[in-house]
């Protein structure tokens, strides 16, 4: 019997595994749906394709939604996040030469590496971002921000041709989802320096995003659909399904990726250099657990607040991640919910235990590198 058939875009990144193993798993088609899975080359083409229609949910990077619901970048478009599918799983690195320039500095310590960058002479440096409405950009720009000396260039390059853009000498360094900052040390082209949750130990990377026309007038569809990606996220975070979890996406159609580079971003084992032994990243790429899915509001709103939105577009952007929705199509399959949809991000310097629907949470650290918090009741502090 043939599902509702679901056209969902994605870029072939690791962290779309949970719509990739919805679908190999069958927990789309448990659920009566087809899910038809559609490559887009950039971020530009699927945010785009979701605009006008021609799909019908998509992977998003976390910022897209609330960039398209308040005006900013492109069409705009009232865009709800349903649930977030990946946090974390981003790298930052340099080019060979400039690694060579900087000397030795250790992995993952983002003051470390701010303060070797910035002490450098010379032209800004060019870094290159997948898309200017992603969380790789503000992470950039909120970590650059502590060194107001260091002056920088953005350049937009799509994930797969961060390498290229690196060995051709566009770019001096770049912030990238994995496998592609993998695939940067694999050529020998680049250094990873540190990664996304360095500067933010709980940023939402990637989301599940619809149009919000589209979310009122299918809502049996929707329900099916976060469920399906939901089970296909907690089997994603099981330890003992990991080496499969590999298997499947290196063999799959979807990613075209080799499993030699799925599994660092899987596994949270990056090689920061080639010839170097990997290191173990913890919560490197969470799908699931810590409440990893959870759309808080919050972080709708430190995402506006950081794209310079006013006091009235926060509390659009905060509308946009719908934690009703959340709330309302998955307690049925007994997902614990935390007992508030907002909290004070870059609060949690240690795992803490919450109130939740079930008694069971605890959310991981969410600290930011230079210890400040964010709520929007206040500000930045």
């Amino acid at each position: 019997m043939t599902g509702t058939v679901l056209n969902c875009g994605y870029v072939p990144l690791v962290d779309c595994a949970p719509l990739v193993l919805a679908k190999e798993l069958g927990f789309a088609s448990e659920e009566g749906l087809d899910l038809n899975l559609i490559r887009q080359p950039s971020w530009s083409a699927l945010r785009d394709m979701l605009a006008l229609g021609h799909l019908d949910a998509a992977q998003m990077l976390s910022p897209m939604p609330v960039a398209m619901s308040i005006g900013r970048g492109g069409l705009a478009a009232k865009i709800d996040t349903l649930m977030v599918l990946s946090v974390n799983g981003t790298v930052f690195g340099v080019s060979a030469a400039l690694a060579a320039d900087l000397g030795a500095v250790p992995f993952g310590d983002a003051r470390a590496v701010l303060d070797r960058i910035a002490a450098r002479d010379g032209p800004p440096l060019r870094i290159g971002v997948p898309f200017h409405y992603s969380m790789h950009r503000l992470l950039l720009s909120y970590w650059t921000s502590a060194a107001p000396q260091l002056k920088i260039e953005e350049i937009t390059v799509p994930p797969p041709r961060m390498a290229d853009a690196v060995a051709e000498g566009h770019v001096d360094a770049f912030w990238v989802g994995e496998p592609w900052g993998s695939v940067a040390v694999q050529r020998g082209v680049g250094q990873l320096m540190m990664t996304g949750r360095d500067v933010w130990q709980f940023a939402p990377e990637k989301v599940l995003a619809a149009r919000h026309d589209w979310v009122a007038t299918n809502d049996d569809t929707v329900r099916r659909l976060m469920r399906a990606v939901f089970h296909a996220a907690k089997w994603l975070d099981a330890k003992r399904n990991k080496p499969l979890a590999v298997e499947i996406l290196g063999r799959s159609e979807h990613l075209s990726l080799s499993s030699d580079l799925v599994d660092p971003a899987v596994t949270g084992h990056i090689t920061p250099k080639a010839g170097a032994h990997p290191v173990a990243v913890d919560r490197f790429l969470q799908f699931h657990k810590n409440a990893a899915s959870f759309p808080w509001r919050s972080q709708a709103a430190w995402i506006a607040h950081h794209l310079g939105a006013d006091v009235a577009d926060v509390k659009k952007a905060k509308g946009c991640f719908r934690t009703d929705l959340y709330r309302r199509n998955l307690a049925d399959i007994r997902a614990d919910m935390p007992g508030a949809s907002e909290k004070v991000e870059g609060s949690l310097q240690f795992e803490t235990a919450v109130a939740s629907s079930r008694g069971h949470m605890i959310l991981a650290p969410d600290a930011f590198f230079d210890g400040r918090t964010f709520d929007f009741a206040g500000s930045d502090s």
